[in-house]
């Protein structure tokens, strides 16, 4: 997510970091260089304008100049005035109404509309919401099927129209229903077009008279680019839209849409869309997104998805392990490595740690994936002791696993880093355990 954007960025940061001067000549050339990091990242013109002039402007004042520390009161300004510019604080759904609460999807087809629905559905259950998804696209083959597999998949309530093909009376008939069943929320997914027409903007107001959504979110593919932007000023021209959700952001190595929409549209970015799993739906923090681009990492986010995400149990049971001095074998190992799929990832992972775009290539999923197949292809006696992995074993281990026998080696030697920052841990040493962490990591050295 943001790679490009986030590399260029880390670059200048690193470049002003401990400077203990800075000119007018040097804030020139760093400006110079960010509005390039912003224009490759497909950041729409104005906003790079705007972006740029007002660093500038705090920039050359006593803030800067007259700092003990110039080049970190300058990259502050730079964090400042991104999280401005991506609506400076997190704005989150307004459910305030009388239950149900209606929440009405809109966009162009292929946005990620349905799937987006889905997840928010996820994300309000887990928030002890109940959910009721309906479907007003009677056009798209198979769309309402895919939001009621989804719904089945998530053990979410889904509303049945039957034979109805009106989307105005389904969506009326849905609204009683949700009204009758005391539902909290219900989520309408809407038809779209592969572009924008007049007939699709005026079925849509039609459904938003009718139902006087308290939320009117717009779901844009980040992998539009400048059309994103296009396409999200045209919708906010004819609907009264509360938010955008921004999906397929971890495709989009560039990232120009998350800066650019709420500048144009005037209206707040709520959520992102990450994966294709249910759980890949984020609340968008402007904050938080300003300080991964500029390579700072997001460890709340990080946190937040760990609580959702980690079995708690496991994890107490490791914890006490360590802590009473016992061993960490290759089923701890294979353990962490299962809470870390659970987690996103290594690449969901990566995008939130600090510092994570200098690192070195070959840190990815497929990697993580391998060191699990390895394991799998190990006796229970191996994964408990193994120190008795000899060569016959890795030649063994590496015919069962699909791989060559300097992969078992690289996984044993990885293993030997954790098993170390393991028995700091036991000891206290927190401090040691982050120095280590760097060879624990698959592709790191």
């Amino acid at each position: 997510m943001l790679d490009n954007l986030s590399g260029r960025l880390a670059g200048v940061v690193k470049s002003l970091r401990g400077q203990a001067r800075i000119t007018e000549a040097n804030v020139q050339d760093t400006l110079r260089q960010v509005r390039l990091a912003l224009l490759e990242a497909d950041v729409a013109l104005p906003v790079v304008k705007d972006f740029i002039e007002a660093v500038k402007t705090r920039a050359l004042g006593q803030e800067v100049l007259t700092s003990l520390s110039p080049g970190q009161a300058l990259i502050g300004i730079v964090h400042e005035e991104l999280t401005r510019l991506m609506g400076g604080e997190n704005a989150d759904l307004n459910l305030a109404a009388t239950p149900p609460a209606v929440i009405l999807m809109a966009g162009l087809q292929g946005s990620g509309k349905t799937t987006t629905s889905g997840k928010l559905a996820l994300l309000l259950k887990n928030r002890k919401k109940k959910v009721l998804l309906a479907s007003a696209d009677v056009y798209r083959p198979a769309a309402i099927d895919q939001l009621r597999q989804l719904a089945t998949q998530l053990d979410t309530s889904f509303f049945e129209a039957g034979d109805e093909r009106d989307p105005l009376k389904i969506a009326q008939a849905a609204q009683d229903h949700a009204r009758k069943q005391f539902y909290d929320v219900l989520i309408v997914d809407t038809a779209g077009r592969l572009a924008i027409d007049e007939a699709m903007m005026n079925e849509i107001r039609a459904l938003h008279a009718t139902l006087k959504p308290v939320e009117t979110l717009f779901v844009v593919d980040a992998m539009q680019g400048q059309d994103a932007i296009n396409v999200a000023r045209a919708f906010n021209e004819a609907l009264p839209l509360t938010g955008i959700v921004l999906t397929k952001l971890d495709g989009d190595a560039r990232g120009g849409a998350a800066l650019s929409v709420r500048h144009i549209t005037g209206k707040p970015l709520k959520f992102i869309g990450v994966g294709e799993k249910p759980t890949g739906l984020e609340a968008f923090h402007p904050e938080r997104m300003a300080q991964r681009i500029l390579g700072m990492g997001d460890v709340l986010s990080l946190i937040e998805q760990a609580q959702g995400s980690v079995d708690m149990a496991e994890a107490r049971k490791l914890a006490d392990k360590v802590k009473k001095g016992k061993d960490f074998d290759l089923e701890d190992f294979k353990s962490q490595i299962q809470q870390m799929r659970k987690m996103g990832g290594l690449s969901a992972l990566m995008d939130k740690l600090p510092g994570a775009g200098q690192m070195p290539a070959g840190a990815d999923d497929k990697s993580v994936n391998r060191l699990e197949g390895i394991i799998n292809s190990m006796t229970p006696q191996e994964r408990r002791k193994p120190e008795i992995i000899k060569a016959s074993r890795k030649r063994r281990i590496a015919a069962g696993a699909g791989v060559q026998v300097q992969e078992v080696n690289k996984l044993l030697k990885q293993f030997e880093q954790a098993q170390k920052m393991m028995k700091m841990m036991g000891k206290g040493g927190i401090s040691k355990m982050m120095r280590g962490m760097k060879g624990m990591l698959p592709g790191m050295r």
